[in-house]
């Protein structure tokens, strides 16, 4: 298994030589190497088991120094980034040509963000280059939130894990870039749209996409765990699949089922804060997927601010690809 602490240095000592390390930021922890090493990058593809048609997010520790890997920064884009970074946002600009091809899947804009964690900030102010760092877990799997989730899926295959504790957040950031001028919401997330619309009005949101994503994190079955997962009515599901005789758990918003076992039931928020509820969600069903059951029921929460963001990972946990 991997080496889990806190040593900056020594993160720092293997990145410099081509090697990966798990960090964590406000949103998940991620899978990190020198974005502008291919080598390293395509370490990553081959730990995470990623196809390399996914783009991944480059990481680094403010926009000036983001200006340095990509062409320009449109004004409504730099407003984002003045208003939430460091923070749970990442946006899609052209590059130049010091970003590798494989970083991009071959296409003309990267993906970049500033990362709200003081370890990692720190981290990335010491080298000089950029991490790419999709979500530190197996492709297609549960985000990791904790140090232990990454260790326990990807623990034998890289040699450190910068523990910075639980991610404050829990939700991958939101992506943002434009279309024929108009601001787009590549993907829902931390930053919820309500906050973005403050700053740049109205904006546009994509629907996901199942192959060839414009950018990172848009793939129709994704964030899943190994188990079906199943949405719908809790208390029509639970009755029907008692009357199968099925084993199940159940992951639900607030609802509180007495007709469930406590120890296979969780609730992402018993107050109904959906801020604690994304906090919570990857985590439970982590939980829920180690479990000695069949299936998962599961529920989708109020569709307003992060509720979009957690419908969105919810929905994409029980979408089967054919």
């Amino acid at each position: 298994m991997a080496e889990i602490g806190k040593d900056i240095e020594k993160a720092e000592a293997i990145l410099k030589k081509g090697g990966l390390v798990a960090i964590p930021t406000e949103t998940v922890y991620g899978l990190a190497g020198n974005a502008l090493n291919p080598d390293a990058v395509a370490k990553i593809f081959s730990v995470k088991s990623r196809p390399n048609f996914d783009p991944l997010i480059l990481h680094t520790e403010s926009i000036e120094r983001i200006e340095g890997f990509v062409l320009h920064i449109p004004d409504s884009l730099r407003q984002l980034a003045l208003s939430f970074w460091p923070g749970p946002l990442t946006l899609l600009l052209p590059k130049k040509l010091i970003v590798p091809d494989l970083v991009t899947s071959g296409l003309n804009r990267v993906a970049v963000r500033v990362p709200n964690h003081p370890l990692t900030l720190k981290l990335l102010s010491k080298l000089e280059f950029p991490l790419a760092a999709p979500s530190a877990n197996p492709f297609g799997y549960i985000s990791p939130t904790k140090a232990t989730h990454v260790n326990d899926q990807l623990g034998d295959k890289i040699e450190y894990i910068l523990d910075g504790g639980s991610c404050h957040v829990g939700l991958e950031s939101t992506i943002i870039g434009l279309e024929n001028g108009q601001v787009t919401v590549y993907r829902l997330g931390g930053l919820d749209l309500q906050s973005i619309e403050k700053v740049v009005g109205k904006v546009k949101v994509m629907a996901h996409s199942s192959s060839n994503p414009k950018s990172p994190g848009m793939l129709k079955s994704h964030y899943a765990p190994r188990k079906p997962f199943i949405l719908g009515d809790l208390d029509k599901l639970v009755s029907s699949y008692q009357k199968k005789g099925t084993d199940f758990a159940v992951l639900s918003f607030r609802k509180d089922l007495s007709m469930v076992p406590d120890k296979r039931h969780i609730q992402l928020s018993r107050l109904g804060d959906l801020s604690e509820a994304a906090k919570n969600l990857f985590a439970a069903m982590r939980t829920l997927d180690n479990m000695d059951v069949s299936v998962i029921l599961s529920e989708l929460v109020p569709d307003v601010g992060l509720g979009k963001a957690i419908n969105d990972r919810l929905k994409r946990a029980a979408a089967r690809e054919e």
